[in-house]
């Protein structure tokens, strides 16, 4: 997409490092252990529409829910993964899972939005034959897609899809997708993270270098091939805006108080795009959201 104008915004200081940290999801970006790898979950498998196997862990009982993690994610991400689910679990049945080429998800190319969709699809058969959805960043804008695309969504929970819209930042790169490729088919991981995080997210060039220098570094890389998905789903934020419009699920946007302010905009532009939709604003909170914060807020709207 075309940028929009040629004005000079203030870039912040090396000082605003943890605050744009706060974008990134603790629980999964991690530096291998000392102790081994993690502990061994429950995970099961459902076999997609291309043949891909999705890899989830289900949770729980009562009304079923499936969690969509965004970048840097799989299904241990506290924003979208196990800490969520059993912060939820005593009310609801909640799926979390590892997005196609993440975790123990395979990977059937090329990549589609669509094909993501068929993912989440057959997890919603899985459920029971339809679920509530929560999705989390750019998992958000998928979780928007697949309800778009008439998947049997009850109620649809989005937190902060990152749709860059209006001048409060700089629009990503309309090849963003097609550079993150090639920087990994030339196995350069560490370069399609720094690219991912500086033009995608808007991380300051500073801060990422010294988020490079540190422990977690290494799975920012693990996971820097399925970064290219990510751009996909964010790169035409205007088509999901006017195509919002349509959405007919009852449907719930949060945001953080504490969130850079272009994914606060982006929040409120979408939602008054969306006929019928219910907001709320968590205080003190930034993208990397606190389970217990948001647990209330989705156990509230999940059973009402």
């Amino acid at each position: 997409m075309p940028h929009s104008g040629k004005k000079t915004r203030p870039q912040p200081s090396l000082g605003a490092e943890a605050e744009f940290t706060q974008c990134m999801p603790r629980a999964t970006v991690h530096a291998p252990s000392p102790h081994g790898p993690p502990r061994a979950l429950n995970m099961k498998k459902v076999q997609s529409k291309d043949g891909s196997q999705i890899a989830f862990e289900r949770l729980g009982s009562g009304p079923p829910v499936v969690l969509v993690g965004g970048a840097f994610s799989d299904h241990r991400v506290r924003a979208a993964g196990l800490p969520l689910a059993r912060a939820l679990e005593s009310a609801l049945t909640v799926f979390c899972y590892d997005r196609r080429g993440r975790g123990e998800s395979t990977a059937i190319e090329p990549y589609a939005i669509a094909r993501e969709v068929d993912d989440l699809a057959a997890l919603l058969a899985v459920a029971g034959g339809s679920a509530h959805v929560y999705g989390h960043s750019s998992g958000a804008i998928l979780a928007l897609e697949a309800t778009l695309a008439g998947l049997p969504i009850e109620r649809l929970a989005l937190y902060e899809p990152p749709l860059v819209l209006g001048d409060l930042r700089e629009r990503m790169p309309p090849d963003l997708a097609a550079q993150l490729v090639d920087l990994t088919l030339a196995n350069q991981r560490s370069a399609a993270a720094e690219l991912f995080l500086t033009r995608g997210v808007g991380v300051p060039a500073p801060a990422v270098e010294q988020m490079k220098r540190g422990p977690a570094w290494s799975g920012f890389e693990a996971v820097a091939h399925s970064l290219s998905n990510d751009a996909q789903l964010a790169e035409d934020p205007e088509s999901i805006l006017a195509r919002a419009a349509g959405l007919s699920a009852k449907t719930l946007l949060l945001n953080g108080e504490k969130s850079q302010p272009w994914m606060r905009s982006g929040v409120e532009k979408l939602a008054a795009a969306i006929p019928g939709v219910s907001r709320a604003t968590l205080p003190g909170q930034a993208h990397d959201v606190e389970p217990q914060a948001l647990a209330p807020q989705l156990l509230e709207f999940f059973l009402a």
